[in-house]
């Protein structure tokens, strides 16, 4: 089976992100607030925002949000969960080419996103619509893999079944993610987060990921009995608590 491209990855898993995907710490805003001048007033675009997980919290902050999103599936579904939010915008756009007007946006975000950007051209784009001083934030929430024996057999389970878990992960980019902000320099911070899943919603939020197979994969039927397993040898009272560090890279562009 084909991989799809970057863009269309999600399409047939957006019922399962919409419900089991982790939402962000709130310290990701008070820390945007206390070194970047963020506040109430700052517009921000916040690319590739699937089904509006951070673009949640940056509305229930006051913000106007322009959510930029390539993927209709996933647009659609944001735009139903942020339906009450006045202050929200969703556009067909794509990091590389937002269609987002020139110099007019006090911050871009990027949530669990960035590892499927081609930089170098979305550099130039987030240059151009940034406003001067602007800041770039992209952010990751990562499983602590070897935080608890079930965490290691979950880890374990991802690279023994998934389709291509190691080439898309995340800290393909986080390692270079200095030549993106480069010449200028960036920060980094992190955060602890964590999520409580009963054994439904551990097998939401494997099939979320866009790497793991569908029903009718070879892999699929072995691979949820493999999760039942871990699941009841781990779980407490019925749940499982998956541990996350909330990396939160940010700067300006020259």
């Amino acid at each position: 089976m084909p991989i799809p491209p970057p863009t269309e990855r999600f399409s047939s898993r957006v019922e399962n992100y919409v419900r089991f995907r982790p939402s962000y710490p709130l310290e990701v805003l008070d820390l945007l607030k206390a070194e970047c001048g963020f506040n109430t007033s700052s517009i921000v675009a916040d690319v590739a925002y699937g089904t509006g997980i951070f673009s949640k919290l940056l509305l229930e902050n006051g913000n106007r949000v322009f959510g930029v999103e390539p993927n209709e599936s996933m647009r659609h579904a944001g735009e139903q969960f942020l339906a009450g939010h006045p202050a929200f915008a969703s556009v067909a756009g794509t990091a590389e080419a937002t269609t987002l007007a020139d110099h007019s946006l006090d911050f871009v975000t990027a949530a669990q996103a960035a590892h499927w950007f081609d930089l170098a051209k979305t550099k130039k784009e987030f240059t151009r619509i940034l406003k001067p001083g602007g800041w770039v934030v992209m952010l990751w929430n990562e499983r602590r893999v070897d935080s608890d024996s079930f965490h290691r057999h979950y880890e374990q389970l991802l690279l023994n079944y998934a389709i291509d878990y190691q080439e898309v992960r995340h800290e393909k980019t986080t390692a270079v993610i200095h030549e993106f902000f480069s010449p200028n320099s960036s920060r980094s911070r992190s955060f602890p987060n964590i999520q409580r899943l009963d054994y439904a919603g551990l097998e939401g939020r494997l099939l979320s990921s866009s790497y793991m197979p569908s029903a009718g994969h070879a892999n699929y039927q072995p691979m949820v009995q493999e999760l039942r397993r871990i699941f009841e040898t781990g779980q407490s009272n019925g749940e499982i608590t998956l541990t996350y560090n909330t990396l939160v890279y940010y700067g300006q562009l020259a």
